[in-house]
This record gives C-alpha cells, structure tokens and sequence, in this order.
C-alpha cells in the first residue's frame, strides 16, 4: 500500500488551523517509554501527531504560527547523528524531514525551547495538548510566562488565551478519509485471516496462548507488526471476564472460545471479535445464546447508519437481548422493566460500540449536551454486542460459564454501512463449517 502524500497531511493541518482562526498551535509526538533498565517498548508515535504529519520518530513537535502568507508549518526532530544512526537506525534529520514530509521550516529538536519564545510573540492565542504530558506542559507555560514581562514592556502580544488542542483534532479525526478508510480496510482484512487463522487450529488441549501466537503470526506475516491491543483469547469462564488477557488456560471440549484481536497496519486498527465452540460444535444452549447475541448485532446494525444517533444501535440491541433473557428465563418482567431497572447489566455491562481508526478506542465526542453524535458518512465504529453468565443460585448450570461477544468494523457510508471485516464468518453455520474442515 502506498503512503498517504504529504500534501494530505498539511490539508489536515490547514483544516484544524483554520477553525482554530490562528495564533500558535505546539503538538508534541509521544515520548519513548522504558520497558526495563535500558530496554525501550517499541516506539509508537501519537496518534494526534501522526495524523497531522505523518512524521513517525520520536522527538519531534510541530508548531504552526501565523506569518504573513498564512500559517507556518515548523517541525522540530532529531538532528542526523551517524553514531546514533548505526545503534538505532536511520533519522530523517531536520533538512530531509521539510523536504520529504511538507513542512516550511525544520529544525533540531533540542532548539525547541530556544526558539519557541519568538514564535509566542505577537500572538493572542496558544493551542497545545493540555494536560498530554505535565513536563510539557509546564515547559510551555513556563516559556510564556517568562514572556510577559518584557512584553509588557514593548508592547508586544503574548498569548493570553490558552486553549486545549486536542478536541479540536478529535473532531477533524472523527470523519475518516479514503486514505484512512483504505488502511482500516487492509487492517481489518488482516485481523478477519488471523481469526479464520485461530478457528482452524483451536482444538480441545490447546493453550489459550497457542491460539494467540496463531493470531499474532497472522498480523506480523501480513506487515502489521503489533497488535492494536494485547489479544484476548479467553476460554471457558476466562470469556466472562471482559477484558481478560492472561491468555495461559488450556482450552476444554464443550467449551466455547471468546477471541478480540485485531492488528495495526500503518498506524490504523482493526478490531474483531468471534466466539466459536472448542470443539468444533455449538451445544444447544450455547446455539441458543450465540443466536440471540448476533441477532441483536443484526438489529444494531439496522441503527448504524447516516442520521441515526451514535447509541441507537446500542438500545436497539437492548431491546434483542432483553427479550431473549426473558425468553430464556435469565430474568423476569417485560423489556420495558428490563430495560429501566437495567437488570439486563448482570448479563451484558458494555455499550455496543466505540469509535476506531488510529486508535482501538478512537476520539471523538459521543454526546454534547443531551444530544448524541449523529452518524455521517466517513465515521467508523465498532458494533459489538455480547452476554456473560457466570455461576448463580438463580442461574440454571447449563448457563454457567458462557462468555460470548461478536464485533464487527463497521464504516458509515452513504447509502447506509459498510461492514469492514465480512472476511470473519461469524454465523452459526459459517463456524461449524470452516471449522469441520480443520
């Protein structure tokens, strides 16, 4: 896949400064974070930065500020170091970074501090990520307040309002473009092959995470390095814990598997969850309670589209498994009571789904006021209903010990709703189909 062209990046960047209206805007990329001693995690830009720049090494900060044919875009990374080049790798350094990645001017990361107070002057307006990392933070601050004196003085403008930066990126990134939908696509096809991957080789005696390094050999051979997040492979009563990640129980005929996983490709996440049988074959209860779940995902997805509100799917999916609680008699009244007292929560404690894009958990407002986000063309979310039933008096056994979830990637189109990750079979038929030719 071709990378996205610089020019999309600085439209990204001339969008979100033109509804800020100017002034000075600082972004920092993540820092790299110590595992042990003097081992590094594998380094992960941040996503705001990312999806401003593109840019993907550490130590970098981009500042935009006004000039007199409109905004400057002003990088700050690592200088080229041959030494450092020969322990770590290859750096853009200042001069390659303007020229490859679009920006006006570029320079040496360690020169931030340096020049930022001439950047301050002049201006009414500081827009940075508050609250994103309290040492930068308080870095900034500390730069304008050693401004004001000596503005005070000349007369000078020093930024006096400080504004927050991140939502006013969460908004742009809300609505993905065909760039980003194409990367959400591949990452959704890759994690849909890993969890076709998981089902032919689950069989009872297997390690949970046996079934886990199936799933991560998937991503890495396919170029997406990492997980979008640690994989849950959680069978038995592991699946009725919900974000269960120890991954280290063997696997038991008549039991049911719980898989989420979902890798990252080129910064962007897929996120798909499949519940199928250990053996091969759904039981009747376990048919009965995975029938229900995709049913009331099938009713979410009626609400997942244009106009509708972001949390129509979820209380169409209430209503599904509601009644099929009733049905089974899990709980008594009648949905409307179900629903208002909320003892549906003993069996199913998530909302639907989230939005997704750089991150699992994308940004973006849900509501504003009493108003949900209405769906437009361009969002991406997750539509993932489930129930788990853990041993009670009241329970009968056969119940005891189910965990099932079933999550889809799903794009608002148009015309309705594009589902991302069809690859993954997720009907009854479908599953007991693939996994009888293992």
């Amino acid at each position: 896949m071709t990378q996205i062209e610089p020019s999309r990046y600085r439209a990204r960047r001339e969008q979100l400064w033109a509804n800020l209206g100017g002034g000075v805007v600082v972004l920092p990329t993540a820092p790299e974070q110590t595992r042990n001693a003097d081992s590094h995690y594998a380094y992960r830009f941040d996503s705001h930065f990312y999806y401003l720049t593109g840019f993907e090494e550490p130590e970098a900060i981009l500042v935009m500020v006004s000039g007199s044919q409109g905004a400057r875009h002003i990088l700050f990374c690592r200088e080229k170091h041959l030494e450092r080049e020969i322990w770590d790798g290859f750096r853009y350094g200042p001069d390659k970074a303007k020229e490859v990645f679009g920006f006006d001017e570029a320079y040496a990361f360690e020169s931030f501090t340096e020049k930022l107070p001439d950047l301050l002057k002049g201006h009414q307006q500081l827009v940075f990520p508050i609250g994103f990392d309290a040492a930068f933070d308080q870095q900034v601050l500390a730069i304008r307040s050693k401004l004001i004196p000596s503005v005070e003085r000349t007369g000078e403008e020093v930024p006096h309002r400080i504004i927050d930066l991140l939502p006013e990126i969460a908004a742009l990134r809300l609505l993905k473009d065909e760039a980003e939908v194409a990367r959400l696509q591949r990452a959704s096809d890759i994690s849909a092959s890993a969890h076709l991957r998981a089902m032919r080789f689950t069989r009872p005696g297997l390690f949970e995470y046996q079934v886990e390094a199936e799933i991560l050999h998937e991503f890495v051979s396919n170029g997406a390095r990492s997980p979008a997040y640690t994989s849950i492979v959680a069978g038995g009563a592991n699946a009725c814990v919900l974000h269960y990640i120890t991954n280290q129980d063997v696997l038991k005929d008549g039991e049911l598997l719980l898989i989420d996983a979902g890798c990252e490709y080129q910064g962007y996440a897929g996120d798909i969850t499949r519940t199928f049988p250990v053996n091969g074959k759904f039981n009747p209860i376990q048919k009965d309670l995975y029938e229900l779940v995709l049913a009331s995902q099938y009713a979410a997805l009626d609400k997942t589209k244009p106009g509708c509100g972001v949390r129509d799917g979820h209380f169409a999916t209430l209503r599904v498994l509601s009644q099929g609680m009733l049905d089974l008699g899990l709980l008594k009244g009648t949905v409307d009571e179900v629903i208002e007292q909320e003892t549906y929560k003993r069996f199913y404690m998530h909302g639907t789904g989230h939005w997704l894009g750089l991150d699992v958990h994308d940004c973006g407002r849900y509501k504003t006021g009493d108003q949900w986000t209405t769906l437009q063309p361009g969002m991406m979310v997750t539509v993932e209903p489930g129930i788990y039933i853990r041993p009670a008096d009241d329970v009968p056994e056969a119940f005891w010990n189910i965990g099932i979830r079933i999550e889809d990637d799903v794009l608002i189109t148009p015309e309705g709703h594009r589902i991302l990750t069809h690859a993954a079979p997720k009907t009854v038929a479908e599953i007991e189909s693939l996994m009888a030719d293992r």
